[in-house]
């Protein structure tokens, strides 16, 4: 664990997070995420790895449109409505992205007023904000296990995991090597300047002939 003193807003890196909004242009819409450092801590501030994985999916690599998706600890639920809006289909007898958006408890009003704010009034009834009882993170090491036991519980043969992150310490690519266990996983993108990765993954095939 290591401890940090700074006085609020000298870094650059760090004093975004303290901002009481953060604006940003995907799908074609111009979004306003609420932040609130102060009262909810990291789950009400928009983190790099959330601003990637919009990057990597209006690349339009992982088909959106008439799929179910869940975004685990949303925080400000950039990624969540973003994935609604790039799977919203108008026209024919196709139907948009269904998509459940999870955290914590004590974020769900903020985030479901971020939700409310930022989706089109015909885009609401297709995301449901949902209370997240799973673990959702890869920097802490004690949430490994959980977490694979989460995504080990959401998905079946044909789900896809999307996994934004730093590779930073030891512990980060020891999850990496927990995951391949269970998940066959390949890196799909890089955002340089941030330094974020993107991997993709699903279940391997089961065995029948054991």
């Amino acid at each position: 664990m290591a401890l940090v003193l700074y006085v609020e807003n000298s870094l650059p890196a760090l004093s975004k997070l303290h901002n009481s909004s953060a604006q940003f242009h995907f799908a074609n819409h111009d979004l306003h995420l609420a932040q609130d450092w102060k009262k909810l801590g990291v789950a009400a501030v928009v983190w790099d790895a959330a601003v990637v994985m919009c990057m990597y999916l209006e690349l339009g690599k992982v088909e959106l449109k008439e799929k179910v998706a869940i975004e685990l600890g949303a925080g400000t639920g950039l990624v969540g409505i973003v994935a609604a809006l790039l799977g919203d289909i108008t026209f024919s007898t196709f139907q948009g992205a269904k998509v459940t958006i999870t955290d914590r408890q004590p974020a769900l009003d903020f985030l479901s007023a971020n939700v409310k704010a930022n989706l089109p009034w015909d885009r609401q009834g297709s995301v449901v904000v949902s209370e997240l009882t799973w673990a959702d993170i890869v920097y802490l090491e004690d949430t490994f296990v959980p977490l694979l036991q989460t995504l080990e519980h959401l998905c079946s043969d044909t789900t896809v995991v999307l996994l934004a992150c730093k590779i930073r310490y030891e512990r980060d690519t020891n999850f990496l090597s927990m995951l391949k266990q269970q998940f066959k996983t390949e890196e799909v993108f890089y955002e340089k300047q941030r330094d974020i990765h993107i991997y993709k993954a699903w279940k391997l095939a089961v065995r029948r002939d054991l």
